[in-house]
């Protein structure tokens, strides 16, 4: 008998715990669970887009001219200010015009004796002419004088001539600008000899580039080069006239608008490109020659594509994804091929479907295989205010 109530001893502190445990389990059973988390979701938005091909490239000049004398002499005026914008024909230099009124004014008085030579060698042989041939006057005196008048003739061109070489040196005493445009600074001060652009070492005075249109080069590799014929033709000039946007390295969209004008004829053998050119508007004067830019092209016609927000790519190694929710609200990785931005929306090449919904916000609260709650929302909710205008 006292084995038996030993026994039942020893079990009550394992009863004890027994019963503790199922106490606990059933408050686990009896605690709630979280609910799944909120995800905003939004389907992709439909558009018609073309395929684009973007480039650096640099701005250069339409026209780029440096300012040399055509004559020699010594610098007695400047009529800018360096930097300012000069109109074509403004006068910019002056070098001292004595010397060549001076000039002017000798080979005029020439020109005068000359006329009077011819003046007198035609009188001399018109009364040669009233003599009586062979009596009066001989052949050889006869010659004489029309050779005479011939020299006095040539006399005349030469210093008629003379007289034009002597008024231009004149006006190019004065330097004037060729195109309308921005100068740079004045490289030569006034007093200093200049030297004529005949010469070995002429001198610069100044250079001065064209604004508004301005140019923007670049370089295009074959198999863009090979899109933009496809959709153009290989026509008298490859891609002329197709519209292109461009943005500065302080801008975050393709806000300036110019026309492609110029594809060039062979691909470099050393690079495997071709250099193209387009041409912009510049009123403001605010793309600068020598200025570093991003074009972009389109190299096909425009074609329905699928949008979403950047925000809603994901990356996994080399690979682009985004997070949907399928009809049992679970989330489920899609890989994708991405397209350029437009508007401040990425275009899904491959791997979307349009009827999916996409996670838009909450992604770092959503995991592959996870219940979430999806709620409606809108592409502005994942893009930036300035570029909300996409929608």
């Amino acid at each position: 008998m006292s084995v038996i109530r030993i026994a039942a001893v020893a079990l009550l502190p394992v009863a004890a715990l027994a019963l503790s445990g199922c106490e606990r389990s059933q408050s686990d059973v009896s605690k709630p669970q979280p609910p799944p988390p909120t995800v905003t979701v939004a389907q992709p938005l439909q558009r018609m887009v073309a395929n684009e091909e973007e480039q650096v490239g640099r701005f250069v000049a339409v026209d780029a001219v440096e300012i040399r004398a055509k004559v020699s002499g010594y610098l007695s005026a400047v009529h800018f200010t360096d930097g300012q914008i000069v109109e074509k024909g403004q006068k910019l230099f002056t070098i001292d015009r004595r010397p060549f009124e001076i000039a002017l004014e000798q080979s005029q008085a020439n020109l005068r004796q000359a006329e009077s030579n011819l003046t007198l060698a035609e009188s001399d042989l018109a009364r040669a002419k009233e003599l009586v041939m062979g009596t009066s006057i001989t052949q050889q005196v006869m010659d004489q004088r029309a050779a005479a008048r011939r020299t006095a003739e040539a006399a005349v061109m030469a210093q008629k001539a003379a007289v034009r070489q002597a008024m231009l040196d004149l006006e190019f005493s004065e330097l004037t600008s060729p195109v309308s445009g921005r100068i740079g600074d004045n490289r030569v001060s006034v007093g200093n000899l200049v030297t004529a652009a005949t010469s070995a070492n002429s001198s610069l005075l100044a250079t001065v580039q064209s604004i508004d249109p301005i140019r923007f080069e670049f370089t295009l590799d074959e198999s863009s080069y090979l899109r933009l014929l496809r959709r153009t033709g290989a026509g008298q000039m490859a891609g002329a006239g197709l519209d292109v946007r461009l943005k500065l390295i302080d801008e975050t969209d393709f806000v300036h608008k110019g026309q492609l004008e110029f594809v060039d004829n062979a691909i470099s053998r050393t690079s495997g490109s071709i250099r193209a050119r387009a041409r912009f508007p510049n009123p403001d004067g605010l793309l600068t020659p020598g200025l570093f830019g991003r074009i972009r092209i389109e190299v096909s016609e425009p074609q329905q594509a699928l949008l979403i927000p950047e925000a809603a790519v994901g990356s996994e190694q080399v690979r682009k994804l985004v997070m949907v929710v399928d009809g049992d609200n679970v989330v489920k990785p899609k890989y994708v091929k991405l397209g350029p931005t437009v508007d401040g929306l990425r275009v899904v090449r491959d791997g979307l479907a349009s009827t999916d919904r996409v996670i838009i916000e909450g992604l770092m609260q959503a995991r592959p295989g996870m219940t979430v709650t999806p709620q409606a929302g809108t592409f502005a909710q994942a893009v930036p205010s300035h570029q909300t205008n996409a929608n």
